[in-house]
């Protein structure tokens, strides 16, 4: 369940743009993806609002058509597993946003679900796809706790431009792959 905590100062354009990329780029199917955002509440609504309509302009199709960004899942398997991810999303927060995708192939395109609690099933579970759950922290300390409390921890990431919290988060937050400002794929 690799997170991304987006503090109350991050350049949000960064962060939604690093978020989109992370969340939705290979249909959420890198072990790396991002599958929950953490958004200090103070930038909450202006952020969801941002992500919202980023991942609208975002193109689901087929891998081999350069305009697309969000490819099939790997096979019939893979796309009923993270329909039932979805499912058990909708009951567990309130849907921001589903894509429409082609029917004929193992499509889906990016799910959005907010008011999600920190111990709900959909964010502390992995889903192999486009599925991204954002959850509201009262501060950055908040935002930290919930990004440590799941069992995964390959890779994080913070949107933030206090050299203190980055700081903190080098010592803190204990996962595999670290990235600051940037998107939490493709490791450099």
């Amino acid at each position: 369940k690799n997170a991304v905590i987006v503090d109350d100062d991050a350049d949000l354009d960064e962060a939604v743009t690093g978020v989109v990329a992370s969340a939705f780029g290979y249909a959420g199917q890198k072990c790396s993806a991002c599958s929950r955002v953490i958004v200090v509440e103070q930038v909450y609504e202006q952020f969801l609002a941002r992500l919202s309509e980023a991942t609208r302009s975002l193109r689901v199709g087929p891998a081999e058509d350069p305009a697309t960004v969000v490819p099939p899942l790997i096979d019939e398997e893979a796309q009923q597993r993270v329909r039932k991810s979805i499912e058990s999303a909708k009951r567990e927060g309130r849907l921001i946003l589903a894509m429409e995708s082609p029917t004929e192939g193992h499509f889906i395109g990016p799910v959005i679900v907010a008011e999600v609690s920190p111990h709900a099933t959909i964010a502390q579970e992995e889903v192999f796809g486009p599925v991204l759950v954002v959850m509201k922290a009262r501060d950055f300390d908040e935002a930290l706790a919930i990004a440590l409390d799941t069992p995964y921890a390959l890779t994080g990431g913070l949107f933030s431009r206090s050299p203190a919290h980055i700081e903190r988060v080098r010592r803190e937050f204990r996962v595999g792959n670290l990235y600051i400002n940037r998107k939490i794929t493709g490791a450099l």
